[in-house]
């Protein structure tokens, strides 16, 4: 049996859990809490990067590739484009009079992931996440209004700056996307805490690891898992601690010839999965379900 068959076969079987909003920061959602409102991404991120969040006001300004249109332009990736620390340090040292002016300060945290500090008087409009934006139409997705003009104007201004860096005539040369936007979203200050009912989690997201450093929880690399799956794992008894493994940007054929063995195994060993996707599906898998052998995959 081809693995896509038998992974439709044992979804077939399993339980479906009442579905959820699409989406992977809402999916964050349903494994970790915090003080009411937005999701402060950026101050979370500083936080867990830099240490020195304090209560400022940040907005996470990821390096982003905006391809030009006839009619506008298309925001195709953000945060996660192979931006080396050189490039990093020389992209944002770049910008860096561009925010000034306007009272802000941008930072590097990540090289894939940077930080906008902005002062505590300056109001921030509703900013879409990456996700939502990611494909859409540029103009649709940018604050609109007065109170988005400011925010329009320093975006435009940073896609002047950035058009023309050199590091994007290397990377240009290296086949790589252009870094010639940045994406402002996640902001709000850092929430006095975070909860997580997991005992440990697995994940190579930045945004998983902070919340999981604000929540106290152990956070380690997806890769600390690989070399489960040719150990023997033990079967679970009673009510074992649940952990968390994010696969949201896994490729198909490395969850087929990784991940799938794993949770396989972890199944076979008793133990359970709640498995949740991008679309808002839930479905909770266990042992038992093999022998619902009358609940057929649909074709």
């Amino acid at each position: 049996m081809s693995f896509v068959a038998a992974f439709n076969a044992w979804l077939a079987r399993g339980t479906a859990l009442p579905s959820a909003t699409p989406g992977y920061l809402h999916a964050l959602a349903e494994f970790f809490r915090w003080p009411a409102g937005p999701l402060p991404a950026a101050a979370l991120i500083r936080q867990s990067v830099a240490g020195d969040a304090g209560d400022a006001q940040w907005v996470c300004a990821d390096p982003a590739w905006v391809q030009p249109e006839l009619s506008g332009a298309r925001l195709l990736g953000c945060g996660n484009l192979g931006v080396s620390s050189a490039d990093a340090a020389s992209l944002v040292a770049a910008l860096g009079e561009t925010f000034a002016e306007a009272g802000m300060s941008l930072h590097v945290g990540d090289p894939q992931h940077w930080q906008l500090k902005v002062p505590g008087y300056i109001s921030v409009p509703a900013l879409p996440d990456p996700e939502e934006a990611l494909g859409a139409d540029l103009f649709e997705q940018l604050p609109q209004g007065e109170d988005g003009r400011r925010w329009r104007a320093l975006i435009n201004e940073a896609q002047v700056v950035l058009h023309n860096h050199p590091a994007n005539g290397a990377r240009r040369y290296d086949n790589l996307p252009p870094i010639n936007s940045v994406w402002l979203w996640g902001a709000g200050t850092l929430p006095a805490w975070v909860e997580c009912g997991q005992s440990g989690i697995y994940s190579d997201d930045l945004l998983v690891w902070a919340l999981g450093h604000k929540a106290g929880v152990d956070v380690q690399h997806r890769a600390a898992l690989v070399g489960a799956r040719s150990r023997a794992i033990p079967a679970t008894g009673g009510h074992p601690a649940a952990e968390l493994l994010d696969l949201q940007d896994t490729q198909p054929t490395d969850f087929a010839q990784t991940w799938w063995p794993y949770l396989l195994a972890r199944l076979e060993a008793g133990t359970e999965l709640r498995l949740a996707f991008a679309d808002g599906t839930r479905t909770l898998l266990r042992k038992a379900h093999r022998l619902r052998f009358w609940r057929k995959a649909k074709a």
